[in-house]
């Protein structure tokens, strides 16, 4: 699909556009079918298709025998859709995926959440950690010394109903402390909270948009489908010099290291207290802030990762 098409998506209304778009990327997807013979390997993410039954995974593994490599960083398997485009939630082929585990050559999961669901199906899983480009993208480090503090989250729609857990906190805070809650996502929320700021997530200006942030949050609930994440926000939020404050959820808990380069916050009172720790000592933000660039660039960076992805290849 287009950008004109994802750029609203998951806006309410707009449905013979969407289904025009979707049309024309199966078509798109079918065709495609014609020019895989000259290729060693297909790489997918997530999906082929968006909708419908895994025709082109089906075709391409079991008519064309092509080695597929097979990658998911979220539980996908499991419904999650927008409320804008729930009548139409049905055409969602989630069953796809353990159909897809059991067709394709090698999985590359996320975190081993995931991989536990794929080796069910597929005894040649891989766990390949989330990712960051920390040479030519999140290439920058935040400055700290700032005279105003900012909270920060990014994230979709789909993450953003996490937030409310830290919202009766942020509000607490806001009775002490003058700072800005900057929410940066594809739609606006509706807190209320004098301290939000809102900006549109823009490609081109995410790098900059995010070394807004002091600090950046990752609340999660302890569902099926939050332990199925990947940890990108908390990975950028530190690739780019910025402590991540998240909950002990799925593999957060192994990206972040607890007061070192982050903090695991369990209940509202810790999310408090680390909150406003970061506040009153700026040498304290600082010192974690250094540890959390050493973390990615050794465990996470495209440099540190890159023999694991090139072994799916092999």
């Amino acid at each position: 699909m287009s950008n004109e098409i994802w750029d609203i998506l998951y806006l309410p209304g707009r449905f013979p556009r969407k289904a025009l778009a979707i049309i024309g990327g199966l078509f798109k997807r079918f065709f495609l079918l014609f020019t895989l013979k000259k290729y060693d390997f297909i790489f997918i993410h997530r999906e082929a298709t968006p909708i419908g039954p895994a025709f082109f995974e089906y075709f391409a593994a079991r008519w064309l025998k092509k080695k597929i490599i097979y990658d998911f960083d979220d539980a996908i398997w499991i419904p999650n859709y927008s409320e804008a485009n729930s009548f139409f939630s049905f055409l969602k082929g989630y069953s796809n995926v353990k159909h897809i585990c059991k067709w394709v050559y090698k999985i590359s999961c996320g975190n081993e959440y995931l991989c536990d669901y794929a080796r069910q199906f597929n005894k040649n899983v891989v766990y390949n950690p989330t990712t960051i480009d920390t040479e030519n993208y999140h290439n920058k480090v935040k400055n700290q010394d700032t005279d105003n503090f900012v909270i920060g989250w990014t994230g979709s729609h789909s993450t953003i109903r996490y937030i409310e857990e830290v919202i009766p906190v942020l509000s607490e805070l806001e009775e002490k402390y003058t700072f800005q809650f900057m929410v940066i996502s594809d739609l606006k929320p509706t807190y209320n909270l004098k301290s939000l700021v809102y900006h549109k997530w823009n490609k081109h200006s995410e790098i900059e948009d995010l070394l807004k942030f002091n600090i950046g949050i990752m609340p999660l609930k302890d569902d099926k489908w939050a332990n199925g994440k990947c940890g990108f926000k908390a990975l950028q939020y530190m690739a780019l010099g910025i402590p991540a404050l998240v909950s002990p959820v799925g593999v957060n808990t192994r990206i972040v290291d607890d007061k070192i380069n982050g903090f695991i916050c369990t209940s509202p009172e810790d999310w408090k207290n680390a909150i406003e720790a970061i506040m009153k000592d700026k040498s304290l933000n600082k010192e974690i802030a250094k540890n959390t660039r050493i973390k990615i660039e050794n465990h996470y960076s495209v440099k540190s990762n890159t023999a694991n992805f090139i072994d799916l290849f092999s």
